[in-house]
């Protein structure tokens, strides 16, 4: 009977029955941080190539497992402190907003750590079971179907969170995000993580399969049909650069105010078919009226332009006597009138509301704020100029199934508005840029992105950055010759069945990995 290591590119040294745990994981975990740290955007050093370290030390640290809770304590281990280092920035905001102190604000990132590594631990386990047929294509398969379900159930499952999707840490490399628009961004992360597959266990047909990955990276491209010359569009955004800790102050509002509408005039000497302002730039409820709104309907009406524009708002349920918050994009025409709004529908967890809040009164909302924040149902784009747009507020970004409910419902262009002033000068933002990348190229789409402290972008189909501004400036990014595209991709086309063929693959391999190993223990034990 071969080795339960045989055909490993990294052999793993003999270990002695008391090796602690540690001991054998410190290669694994090494690897797989440094490939979180480095592959994830950072403000520091970014490399993207070095993502395919974090699946592949979670791949070393299942295989050395000998029992199958053991394989998914590894992955486990092995993960969390990958994802805990990639997403430090979680203790900014409830440390510095929350007013929390360290000792409970350092936790959070550890806690939705532990939450992604419990993913990845049943990708070990996953890993496990193949036991001595890894070196075939089934496990290949295996490996990019188990991942990426993975990848749509983080998706979904107690509310979402599809921060780090691996895909995402190719952003700054367009060239190779075009499956992305056949099979989304968690199909391209089945297909990285089967490439360090190969490497790692596929001795015999590595060249092969390498030959194989490279196409199919390839193919996108080469089948990609330019659509026809569609109606070009330009859009000004506005970045206001409004601290996080004076954006609430009651006095300050006239000031924020007076600075958003100072750099809208300076962008109207342009003459953009559309202004936008980010996330709740407007830090009052217009629909109260008064002095501010109308200096904003009053400005809009003398520049002729329409103008998006975040604020929070409120409405009155028709059975009920409480308030429901909103986090709204208002649509203003050319002549001041609000056309419709975008009230946004994926609240952030612990931020605009607390799951489960009624059945667990004591826990509170880790950012300041005495309300909840209500979601939207069912929103359609904002139409006005020939742009139908599709907005995704904040942390919508990071879900491709809204930016697809969007586009079904006619967006020719998505519009992210967003405040990352939360995070500071951390690697958020910079995270944040990249998963709504993933989105452009999903939905065929180009993406305007316009933030308070920066990232703002113009981001087109292919994933490129066309333009982008500086953070922590006051500034205007001119965006021009936006498509405003029709066309959809494969992947937009048949959303559902996609994710769920991840799964089918995914079973589909480890059965036939299961009989074929039958067939072998059959062979062997005959006489």
């Amino acid at each position: 009977m071969p080795s339960k290591f045989s055909g490993l590119l990294f052999q793993p040294r003999h270990l002695s029955p008391d090796f602690s745990t540690l001991r054998l994981l410190y290669g694994p975990v090494c690897l797989a941080v440094l490939g979180a740290w480095f592959g994830y955007a950072n403000p520091l050093i970014h490399i993207p190539i070095a993502i395919i370290m974090l699946p592949a030390g979670i791949m070393l640290a299942a295989s050395r497992a000998s029992t199958q809770a053991q394989a998914f304590r590894y992955a486990f281990l092995t993960a969390w402190p990958a994802y805990t280092a990639s997403l430090y920035w979680l203790a900014l905001p409830v440390h510095d907003y929350g007013a929390l102190p360290w000792a409970l604000a350092l936790p959070c990132p550890f806690l939705v750590a532990a939450v992604l590594a419990g993913y990845a631990g049943f990708f070990g386990l996953g890993i496990f079971t193949l036991g001595t047929r890894r070196d075939s294509g089934w496990g290949v398969m295996l490996s990019f179907g188990l991942w990426a379900t993975l990848e749509v159930l983080r998706n979904v499952l107690l509310t979402g969170f599809s921060w780090l999707t691996l895909s995402s840490a190719l952003a700054p490399w367009p060239q190779v995000l075009g499956l992305a628009a056949w099979i989304g961004g968690f199909g391209l992360s089945g297909i990285i993580v089967s490439a360090v597959y190969t490497l790692i266990f596929c001795t015999r047909f590595r060249k092969l399969w390498a030959v194989a990955l490279v196409i199919i990276c390839i193919l996108p491209w080469a089948l990609h049909r330019s659509e026809p010359p569609q109606n070009l569009a330009s859009a000004a955004l506005i970045q206001g650069n409004i601290d996080q800790n004076q954006k609430w102050e009651p006095e300050l509002q006239a000031e924020i105010l007076d600075a958003y509408l100072g750099l809208t005039r300076q962008a109207a000497s342009h003459q953009p078919d559309i202004l936008i302002w980010p996330e709740t730039a407007m830090p009052f409820y217009y629909q109260d009226g008064g002095t501010l709104p109308t200096q904003v309907t009053d400005t809009v009406r003398d520049l002729g332009l329409p103008l998006v524009a975040g604020a929070p708002a409120y409405s009155l349920p028709a059975h009920g006597s409480e308030y429901i918050l909103h986090n709204r994009a208002y649509l203003f025409n050319k002549n001041a009138q609000v056309l419709s709004w975008y009230d946004k529908e994926h609240l952030v967890p612990f931020g605009e509301y607390v799951p489960l809040g009624r059945w667990l009164p004591f826990i509170s909302k880790l950012v300041p704020g005495a309300y909840e924040f209500g979601p939207g149902h069912d929103q359609l784009p904002l139409v006005t100029a020939g742009l139908t747009m599709g907005m995704l507020i904040c942390y919508e970004a990071i879900f491709p199934e809204l930016a697809q409910n969007q586009v079904a419902k006619g967006a020719n262009v998505l519009v992210n508005i967003s405040n990352d002033a939360w995070f500071g000068r951390s690697s958020a933002p910079l995270q944040h840029l990249h998963l709504a990348v993933l989105r452009a190229v999903e939905q065929n789409r180009f993406l305007l992105r316009a933030t308070n402290t920066g990232i703002s972008a113009l981001i087109d189909p292919q994933g490129y950055i066309r333009t982008q501004g500086p953070s922590f400036v006051p500034s205007i990014l001119l965006c021009k010759d936006i498509a405003l595209l029709t066309a959809t991709t494969f992947y937009h086309d048949h959303f559902h069945a996609i994710h769920a063929s991840f799964a089918l693959i995914a079973c589909m391999a480890w059965t036939a990995l299961r009989l074929a190993g039958q067939r072998f223990l059959s062979t062997t034990s005959t006489p």
